[in-house]
């Protein structure tokens, strides 16, 4: 019976991982520090800011690093970082 994959015992395959690349999205919006943490930037900073105090907006200025439960992930799309 024909399977759907072809066997590879009749051919030589070199098999090559591929490339590491990082991913470009993450890059534009991730920054690495020198101790090894990860600054992104605050969220719900946007739009819709009429109904948001001026102290909530005050608080959302600037950076803060990212969780440690998010970490990996963010390693993982900056290989060169």
């Amino acid at each position: 019976m024909p399977t759907a994959h072809p066997s590879p015992s009749n051919k030589l395959e070199l098999f090559v991982m591929p490339k590491m690349k990082t991913k470009k999205s993450a890059a534009k919006r991730f920054v690495v520090r020198p101790g090894g943490t990860v600054k992104r930037g605050q969220a719900f900073k946007r739009h819709i800011l009429t109904k948001k105090t001026t102290k909530n907006k005050r608080h959302l200025r600037g950076a803060t690093a990212v969780h440690d439960s998010d970490l990996n992930s963010v390693r993982a799309m900056l290989p060169f970082a």
